[in-house]
């Protein structure tokens, strides 16, 4: 089949989690045989730079370069308006040109998009059988994020998640079918009562890559994987070394925390005035970091989707404690193949004793890593999304 596929961020290289997903998606169906054309947007120079690396996995490419201060401006432009910001933000005048151009030129099969914010440029689209794989709901996660927010901020936030909500409503009937990525966000999507068909297939982790090394870990040491200028990550980090880490050191007084992650803030720099608290910022690779600690801490308390972050570590072998909010993204049984806490002493009691127990340490290590290799092997879910793709084009012809 020829394949257009749009998704909002440019999945080359796949770096961080909303390029993962895609990027996977693309491999797989040229791996398959299919053409697939892929369109999506660059915010920077630096970001268009890197783009060319998708050649090997699909069969041609078109980016919109956007300056980020325009697109920026662009939100706020639209903030009083029906059309939610997040549209205005994902939206490329040039990219739109190109991709009505290829429609009317390529003689495509099926078209697929991933993340309801650039459905926009194929919403009209009505002889090409059509996917929208929402992702994650993204109006939830705005309408989560005014708690954590101060006024009018929180307000701003209430109102995109509201205009956001309508969208995917209206934007899931103009499409055959519509995904997510997990039972949670699929439950949420079917609660819209749109009457459109939906399915849901799940992030995978690449567990060649992220697998045990079987070198000495750190006893007393901790980890986090995550961006630091991600809201969230930084929230859920701020709180956790106030509250909880004062805790683990009264048990454990030379215990490490490592924050393992890109353009951490001011705030999150300063964390390393706490002691034992290490805040690396980029690094080429996480997996020697994660590696050596005896567990990874994922306290989220803004989490939409699957959290990449708690896949990797636990393909690793490294046991996870998350926030029960955090897995509700993952195929796995909390108390089985991770560990779920919600208060600064359920997180410091289970991470002190994955810290001071070595056999309770590997029963998780070694559950863990067995359910991704079960449940979120990528070529198990993108044979999901083929076979979804397959009944999409059958209904249509």
């Amino acid at each position: 089949m020829k394949i257009l596929y749009i998704c909002h961020r440019f999945p080359y290289p796949p770096k961080r989690g909303g390029k993962i997903r895609p990027f996977n998606m693309i491999k797989y169906l040229s791996e398959q045989g299919h053409q697939v054309w892929v369109a999506s947007l660059a915010r920077s120079q630096q970001e268009f730079d890197e783009c060319a690396g998708i050649t090997a996995y699909c069969h041609r490419y078109t980016i919109g370069l956007v300056n980020d201060a325009i697109q920026w401006a662009r939100m706020i432009m639209y903030l009083l308006t029906p059309t939610p910001s997040s549209l205005a933000f994902f939206y490329s005048k040039s990219l739109k040109k190109q991709i009505d151009d290829w429609i009317k030129e390529e003689n495509f099969d099926f078209i697929f998009v991933h993340c309801s914010s650039v459905a926009q440029y194929v919403d009209h689209v009505e002889h090409i059988p059509k996917i929208l794989d929402y992702g994650d709901m993204d109006s939830q996660k705005w309408l989560t994020y005014r708690s954590f927010k101060p006024f009018p901020f929180s307000w701003g936030y209430w109102l995109e998640g509201i205009k956001m909500q309508f969208s995917e409503k209206n934007l899931a009937r103009k499409f055959d079918l519509a995904t997510c990525t997990t039972k949670a966000e699929l439950a949420t999507l079917d609660s819209y009562g749109t009457t459109i068909k939906t399915d849901w297939f799940p992030n995978g982790v690449d567990t060649d890559f992220f697998q045990p090394d079987n070198t000495a870990y750190e006893p007393h040491s901790i980890s986090f994987i995550g961006r630091m200028d991600y809201f969230p990550n930084q929230q859920c980090m701020l709180e956790f070394c106030h509250e909880t880490w004062p805790l683990i050191q009264e048990k454990i007084p030379d215990a490490k925390l490592y924050i393992v992650g890109a353009d951490p803030s001011k705030q999150i720099r300063a964390l390393e005035n706490i002691n034992g608290v290490i805040v690396t910022g980029s690094v080429k690779d996480v997996r020697p970091f994660i590696l050596k600690t005896a567990a990874m801490v994922a306290p989220l308390k803004i989490a939409r989707g699957t959290q990449n972050k708690i896949l990797e570590a636990m393909a690793m072998g490294v046991p996870v404690v998350s926030s029960s909010l955090a897995a509700g993204g993952i195929d796995a049984i909390p108390g089985e193949h991770f560990l779920t806490a919600d208060s600064p002493s359920e997180y410091a009691s289970k991470l002190i004793n994955l810290m001071e127990s070595e056999p309770f340490r590997t029963k998780y290590a070694v559950a863990g890593r067995e359910r991704m290799l079960s449940h979120h092997a990528w070529h198990k879910s993108m044979e999901k999304m083929e076979s979804l793709i397959q009944d999409c084009v059958k209904k249509d012809n």
